[in-house]
């Protein structure tokens, strides 16, 4: 059996380490809220590294049915440390771990390589990969609002956007590409790669990434009414992880054109920066 005080410290261990942009808003919990947290991203992080591991096809399927399997099933006190915190943590707090079988079905999507016609099919896997682990969040958090689980998916959806701007050059150098097919063919862009770079028109790949990066803005706007619904702490958290992913937005819409050439990110000192001002319950 393990021990439920190391299984907690294994999971703020894997948050550190793996979630560092999490991580920020992650520390302004109270214990109990940050021991639960990090055991919901150490299993989210289990699930997407499964996705986006090197296994073959069929592996990862198998591995994440497993997962999911786990999920349910699981005895309580069995010998896996991220399980135990989160079974923990759940008869604490009312985490709503059937959430989790959505994040399966959008890496279960990532495994099988499924690109996305139209943005109301990208919307259906931000909302897996991205959505759910908002949902799950809130049942750390806690809040009466009925208005809060749509609002925690809607800013869920808008740090997914972020996320596949930030990453658009290196996940189609790995045969991926997440931004809607219509939206290539509006702007006019093929995604196809030349001497490992892309080689559409930098005009074009700015009007493209530009509208997506507005549609993202746009998720935002309706995901940061989730804050003043949420008790001091659990605001700051959110704020915190949200507002370094909003400020990344920024940068990328400032200059599309840099994804195409490095992975966009913000230093530390300006995210401790942003953490900092969360707490002290300024605007994201």
């Amino acid at each position: 059996m393990t021990d439920l005080a190391a299984a907690y410290r294994r999971c703020e261990d894997i948050t550190r380490r793996q979630a560092r942009n999490f991580s920020y808003g992650i520390r302004l919990l109270p214990p109990v809220k940050r021991r639960a947290l990090s055991a919901v991203y150490a299993m989210a992080r289990r699930i997407d590294d499964i996705g986006d591991g090197n296994l073959p096809t069929e592996d990862k399927l198998a591995l994440l049915e497993q997962v999911r399997a786990d999920l349910h099933h699981a005895p309580p006190g069995g010998e896996d440390p991220v399980l135990t915190a989160l079974a923990d943590a759940a008869r604490q707090l009312p985490i709503p771990l059937g959430a989790f079988d959505e994040l399966i079905d959008g890496c279960t999507a990532d495994a099988e390589g499924r690109r996305y016609e139209t943005f109301d099919e990208l919307l259906w896997y931000c909302r897996c990969v991205a959505g759910s682990v908002g949902r799950l969040s809130l049942g750390v958090f806690g809040t009466g609002s009925g208005d809060a689980a749509g609002l925690a998916d809607a800013l869920g959806v808008a740090l997914q956007l972020t996320n596949i701007l930030r990453d658009v050059a290196e996940d189609r150098a790995n045969g991926r590409v997440y931004l809607p097919g219509g939206d290539l063919r509006t702007f006019g862009c093929t995604f196809e790669l030349r001497d490992g770079r892309l080689a559409d028109p930098p005009d074009r790949l700015t009007a493209l990434l530009r509208f997506q990066a507005a549609r993202a803005e746009q998720w935002y706007r309706q995901g940061l009414r989730l804050l003043p619904l949420l008790d001091r702490r659990s605001g700051a958290c959110t704020a915190a992880m949200a507002g370094i992913y909003h400020r990344l937005l920024a940068r990328i819409a400032a200059d599309p054109l840099a994804v195409t050439r490095r992975r966009v990110s913000l230093p530390p000192r300006e995210k401790a920066w942003v953490a900092l001002r969360a707490l002290a319950g300024s605007d994201v």
